[in-house]
């Protein structure tokens, strides 16, 4: 299974002729980038014993990026509008929950691997950060952002490693738990953090 948050290390610039220059998108994911580097590399953190403040602070510097109600409207797919208001808003909660605690996580087991950022496509108010997760035995691991414009924002709502989509794949999840048993049952798994995301092995 893919770290999905070692997603998170040490950045490093990578510029070729065909690429373009990095724009806001690319700038605003490299914040929050920066700001989870430098906790994980804060020594005043790094023992266990401030270990929950060390992920409070991760929780804090990460959720900011993401729109989890977008994530989830999409995760859910098809049986998001045949849900009420407040179905949905308990949906995005557990949802969120669940993405949270997976990518806090992988992030707390940082091995300082390098990113590199290689290309970014904007469209009006939708974008894409394409980045490469170096490792330290030279291999690489791509890893895309795709983001959209809220209130002057670009909030992440899909990550994309090696080809696998993030959303797609929770979908795929869901639509499986709901054919074989209810809505019902999706929302006790995810309460219980059951589902994971499956993707190719490093």
């Amino acid at each position: 299974m893919v770290k999905l948050l070692s997603l998170f290390g040490s950045v490093v610039y990578v510029f070729v002729p065909y690429i373009s220059i990095a724009g806001v998108p690319t700038e605003q994911v490299r914040t929050t980038v920066d700001k989870v580097v430098a906790i994980l590399q804060n020594p005043e953190l790094k023992s266990e014993s401030k270990r929950e403040e060390r992920r409070n602070q991760l929780r804090q510097a990460i959720y900011p990026r993401f729109d989890f109600t977008e994530m989830a409207k999409r995760a859910l797919g098809s049986h998001w509008g045949r849900r009420t208001t407040e179905e949905q808003r308990e949906f995005v909660k557990h949802f969120s929950e669940l993405l949270e605690k997976s990518y806090v996580d992988q992030i707390d087991s940082y091995n300082s691997e390098k990113i590199a950022y290689v290309r970014e496509v904007q469209d009006k108010d939708r974008a894409e950060v394409d980045t490469k997760i170096l490792g330290r035995k030279g291999e690489a691991l791509p890893v895309n952002y795709k983001l959209h414009l809220v209130n002057g924002e670009w909030k992440v709502y899909d990550v994309v490693i090696e080809n696998i989509s993030l959303v797609n794949n929770y979908r795929s999840q869901f639509n499986r738990v709901i054919a074989t048993s209810s809505y019902e049952e999706l929302i006790r798994r995810l309460k219980q953090q059951e589902l994971k995301i499956t993707t190719k092995g490093r």
